[in-house]
């Protein structure tokens, strides 16, 4: 997959969908402030990490990609399902390399905090890159496991 800046996109958007992401982050981050105030700032840290617009762009993929099939004159419910599907995964992706730059950071902030941010950084990068890297291999290696497992119980 190629990733590219288009700016499209934001033509294709209305005006009531940016509302929708607004609301939508706003309710996360004040919900994540209450958490923070009734359980503390360590229970309250953890929800910090809450993409307070991932539930509204996760409908807004779908509804693109549904809208996009359908003027197409095709049923779009399944791929803005797959769209979304996709984003969700790349958001566990990038948790994963943030959790890597909250515990490298955690860990070496105490000797240098110019020295933890890079490293933490560093890390980030690396948990990040090699999350994405493993799916893409593990979800080539499955992929054609069923394949192959089905041509052969068809000749048995």
């Amino acid at each position: 997959m190629l990733i590219k800046l288009s700016t499209s996109a934001l033509k294709q958007t209305h005006w009531y969908e940016y509302a929708v992401r607004f609301v939508l982050g706003g309710l996360a981050t004040v919900a994540t402030g209450l958490i923070g105030s009734h359980f503390g700032i360590a229970i309250g840290g953890l929800f910090l990490a809450l993409p307070a617009i991932f539930c509204a762009s996760a409908t807004l993929i779908e509804s693109h990609e549904r809208r996009a099939k359908e003027k197409a004159g095709l049923s779009g419910r399944r791929r803005g399902q797959q769209a979304a599907a996709l984003d969700a995964a790349g958001a566990g992706l990038g948790s994963m390399g943030l959790a890597a730059f909250a515990a490298t950071f955690y860990i070496l902030v105490s000797t240098s905090i110019i020295g933890a941010f890079a490293a933490a950084i560093l890390a980030w990068a690396l948990v990040s890159v090699s999350s994405w890297w493993m799916r893409r291999k593990l979800r080539t290696t499955s992929g054609h496991a069923p394949a192959q497992h089905g041509a052969r119980s068809a000749r048995s």
